[in-house]
């Protein structure tokens, strides 16, 4: 009863938000754009295979529909020709994996945190994403294995990447207790959120800053009210199936779905860094695809956090699907993200 009273009392702060969208102002300016081809035949390949793995999945009961996403998706990509190496860590602080491509400086280390939308995803699903990362900023990856919904609790995933950071300053991937010499911190999708809520942390606790950060097609906004999660409903074909079963739930509900799957207000800043003071943050490079559903969580992000004085670049591309950095080296159009990652990187080290 006591939970219900207080869904309610929540429902109602919630409804005298939801008559306004405070982030509208931050709609413009629009980032760097770089144009795609919509009728590759790589391209229309990929939404084939997709729509066929989440068509499958769909067929299944609710309740296997997560194992059976986790499976597909650590599978995914095992075809793929990855140049790195990929140690387990040994450790009872830090579940994950180290991403060595030949010859890189173990000084220079990257985190990296997967998405998945919270319940799927894996330092293995993203191998593809975490090798090339190494490659291009020669450097050591930490892919970090957080605890994922609905085994655990969302904030116990937020402190396994805390945890994670702490331990990649002073542990290199022999084990040994080496401080580095660059840092940085990436994530796509979810794992784009859990690294933008992680760099506030970060400067709150006046720990050691990285140099810079990267958020590929994130998640910044759990109150959902970016504009383009209606309006490339119909173009996005990986989160199309799960937001467009949110886009025919009264927003109210969604609210109140949000806080007792999460157990944070939705626009607490833990969980939508968009709404938290994005001063003071080092240099953070977005990526976003103009026609997939978070387009405007990035955009957004960026401009609130360039009014308020920091280094923050987004950068678009035409027709692109979710996280399309992932399909590498098959798309032409991944292969030029990562170009622009290296050269992001490059100048911050």
């Amino acid at each position: 009863m006591l939970e219900l009273l207080a869904a309610v009392a929540f429902g109602l702060v919630i409804y005298q938000l939801l008559s306004r969208d405070p982030l509208a102002q931050y709609d413009t300016p629009d980032g760097e754009y770089f144009s795609s081809d919509n009728d590759s035949s790589s391209l229309q390949s990929i939404r084939l295979d997709i729509e066929s793995d989440l068509g499958e999945a769909r067929q299944l009961p609710l309740r296997e529909q997560v194992g059976y996403l986790r499976q597909s998706l650590d599978s995914f990509f095992d075809k793929v020709e990855k140049a790195a190496d990929f140690h387990p860590i040994d450790d009872p602080e830090v579940r994950g994996e180290w991403v060595l491509a030949p010859g890189v400086d173990c000084s220079r280390r990257l985190l990296y945190i997967h998405g998945g939308a919270f319940y799927v995803g894996s330092p293995k699903s993203h191998r593809v994403i975490t090798s090339r990362l190494s490659e291009i900023a020669n450097c050591a990856v930490l892919a970090v294995d957080y605890r994922l919904m609905p085994e655990h609790k969302r904030s116990q995933g937020i402190e396994d990447c805390r945890t994670a950071y702490d331990w990649l300053l002073t542990h290199d991937p022999q084990g040994e207790n080496k401080q580095t010499t660059a840092v940085f911190i990436a994530g796509d999708s979810a794992g784009g959120n859990l690294t933008l809520s992680l760099l506030s942390w970060i400067r709150d606790t006046q720990r050691p800053v990285p140099n810079g950060a990267v958020a590929l097609s994130p998640v910044t906004d759990m109150c959902m009210r970016n504009p383009s999660i209606k309006s490339n409903s119909e173009h996005d074909v990986i989160l199309r199936p799960l937001y467009k079963l949110l886009n025919r739930l009264p927003r109210l509900l969604v609210m109140i779905l949000s806080y007792f799957t999460t157990r944070y207000r939705p626009a607490h800043p833990d969980i939508s860094p968009i709404y938290g003071d994005l001063a003071n943050m080092p240099p953070i490079l977005v990526h976003a695809s103009d026609h997939e559903m978070l387009r405007d969580d990035g955009r957004r992000y960026v401009n609130k956090a360039r009014q308020a004085g920091t280094d923050a670049r987004l950068q678009l591309w035409q027709h692109m699907p979710h996280v399309w950095h992932i399909f590498y080296p098959n798309l032409p159009e991944a292969d030029q993200a990562f170009e622009q990652i290296r050269l992001f990187i490059n100048q911050h080290s």
